[in-house]
Formats: C-alpha cells, sequence, structure tokens
C-alpha cells in the first residue's frame, strides 16, 4: 500500500501516486513507512490512523506513505489477505529511501519478548533503522522491543493494566515537543512498563511523563533519531472503547478470567456508573449473550482525543524536513 497525503488535495489513491521526487510545496515530499503489526483487528484502523494522524499534521508538506508488516507476525487468513494484497513486501523496504519510519507493537503470544516467533524480524528491523532513517518512531510493545535489543532494558509487569488517557508534562525542552500545550492527554494500553530510571542511566532523554502512567515519550540519538512511545499516539476516540469492548467480551465468553478494568478518564460519570453496576452482574451471570445488555457508553467531553499526538507529528515532520534539506557533510 502506498498513498499520497496532501493536505490541500486530501489522500490520493495509489494510482494518483506520481513518481517519487515529484513534489510541490516546501520542498520534496517525504517518504515515510509504517510497519503494521497491530493485531488483526486494528490491522486496518491503524492504517487509517497514522494517516489521518499524518494529514493533520502535514502542513504544506507531501508525504508518501507505505506499508509493511512483518512477515512472522501471525495472522488470520482474511488479515494475511489484506497484507499480502495491499503491503509492500518487507524486502522491498531496504531498497528504497525512507526518510521516516513508525513502527507498531504486536499482541505478545509469548512470555519474553525475546522468545516472540517476530523477534529475529524486528530485531533486524531496529539494527537497520539505526543508520537508515532519519527517524524511527517505536510505539508501545515496539517501544519495549527496542530497548531491549539495543540496551538490554527489561520492561517490567505492572499491578494493574495501564488503560486510559492520562496527563502528561513536558520534560526539558526538545524540538518535538515545541508549541505543545501542557497537559497532553495521551491514551496508553499496556501490561508492562520500562521504568524511567532504567531508560536515564542508559542514556535515553525522557520528553513527556505522567504522574500516573510513567514515561510517555523519550528519545536516543543514533545516525537515526529514534523516539519512542509508551502509549499509542495514533489511538482515535473510539480506539479504547473498542478494546474494553474486546476484552469483556472475553470475560463472558470465559477466554480470560480476569474483569477488565475501565479505561481511566476516559467514560463520563454516568457511564461509569452504569459499567460499574453491569460489572456486578457480569460477573454472576456471566454470559456472552450479556454483551446485549451493555448500556450506552458515552465518553468524557475532554479527552482531546489525537491533538497531542498532532503537535508531536507535526514537529517530527519538521525535523525530518529540515534535516533532508542539510548536506549529509553538515550533519
Amino acid at each position: 500500500m502506498t498513498v499520497l497525503i496532501d493536505k490541500d488535495q486530501g489522500i490520493l489513491s495509489p494510482a494518483l501516486v506520481p513518481a517519487l521526487g515529484d513534489a510541490r510545496g516546501d520542498g520534496r515530499e517525504i517518504a515515510i513507512g509504517l510497519i503494521n503489526n497491530m493485531p488483526d483487528p486494528a490491522l486496518k484502523a491503524t492504517e487509517r490512523q497514522f494517516i489521518k494522524l499524518l494529514q493533520a499534521a502535514a502542513g504544506g508538506r507531501r508525504i508518501r506513505f507505505q506499508c509493511f508488516s512483518l512477515p512472522s507476525v501471525k495472522r488470520s487468513p482474511e488479515a494475511r489477505w489484506h497484507v499480502e494484497s495491499e503491503y509492500s513486501d518487507l524486502s522491498d523496504l531496504k531498497r528504497q529511501r525512507f526518510d521516516g519510519l513508525i513502527v507498531t507493537g504486536a499482541e505478545p503470544v509469548a512470555p519474553d519478548l525475546d522468545q516472540e516467533p517476530y523477534w529475529r524480524d524486528l530485531t533486524d528491523i531496529i539494527d537497520w533503522a539505526r543508520t537508515n532513517t532519519r527517524s524511527t518512531i517505536w510505539s508501545c510493545l515496539a517501544a519495549h522491543a527496542a530497548v531491549l535489543h539495543l540496551d538490554r532494558i527489561a520492561r517490567r509487569p505492572l499491578t494493574a493494566k495501564c488503560h486510559g488517557v492520562f496527563d502528561c508534562e513536558t520534560v526539558g525542552s526538545d524540538p518535538l515537543t515545541r508549541t505543545a500545550t501542557v497537559p497532553l492527554k495521551v491514551s496508553h494500553s499496556r501490561l508492562n512498563e520500562v521504568a524511567e530510571a532504567d531508560l536515564t542511566r542508559h542514556g535515553y532523554q525522557v520528553l513527556t511523563r505522567s504522574a500516573k502512567a510513567g514515561v510517555d515519550v523519550f528519545a536516543r540519538q543514533y545516525a537515526s533519531r529514534f523516539v519512542f512511545f509508551q502509549g499509542h499516539p495514533e489511538y482515535d476516540a473510539l480506539s479504547l472503547q473498542r478494546e474494553y469492548l474486546r476484552d469483556l467480551g472475553r470475560f463472558l465468553a470465559r477466554e480470560r478470567e480476569t474483569y477488565p478494568g475501565l479505561p481511566v478518564s476516559y467514560f463520563d460519570a454516568a457511564t461509569e456508573e452504569k459499567l460499574i453496576r453491569f460489572e456486578k452482574r457480569a460477573r454472576h451471570q456471566r454470559h456472552p449473550a450479556m454483551a446485549s445488555e451493555l448500556p450506552a457508553l458515552n465518553l468524557r467531553s475532554d479527552i482531546a482525543a489525537g491533538s497531542a499526538a498532532a503537535v508531536l507529528f507535526r514537529n517530527w515532520l519538521d525535523f525530518l524536513a529540515e534535516d533532508a534539506a542539510t548536506p549529509l557533510s553538515l550533519r
């Protein structure tokens, strides 16, 4: 899948994408690759979310956006067909020039990250991106995998899932967080974390943090600038709701034993009260058919989905454009 993102004209179909280098506006187009390893139910949504996010951040720039996925990520037949028919082959990644790369996490299937079936493919991408991109973004589980591979920083299990919308503050001054209005509201959905003390001890720069969720964004400079998100910058307003309903459905179907907690600062107060009452019934009457009895779900009015990510990604594109204009001898 290759699309051209042009804010003035919307998103052009692959058939309308001109040859590489045919750009208008403030310089040549920026080439962005997405290695989308999200689980099957979120595969297409993740494509759309990152396209929408980059479109909002593009300004007057033109972005060439191309999708890939690790072949070792297990897929259903339908999802595998989508990847094989719509995505570029991962082997093409190393034969092309990309200014920026975005790598998502995958649903874990092994007790340890370095035992995942896709571990070798993922670490190969980490090593390649260090010297072959201007900057790479590692999201959620991909961030945990990258720091484990690079510096043997092991993630730590949380006592409860970090799930919700969290207020984050900027730490110090960095071009990536320039003009960001704090607090930044960021979606997190994870069972593990990498600790700030471990990161700073190994030379990582913490850019944003939350009092409740811990480190949010951090970075490290190689030949490429690596930017790590423990959260999900791409999530839209309903992403956490879809995850909550998925986990609730698994509980009712006895596919998981723990009842999912409510996402933090996400549903409005009236919805939370209804869901708490529903939980009491569901624990006693546990049956898949109960899903049809869920109350209407309303979100808080102040979750500001995507607003923080739009600022960070606009600054990221600024960095890519400025760096692209700098001769290699002066970098």
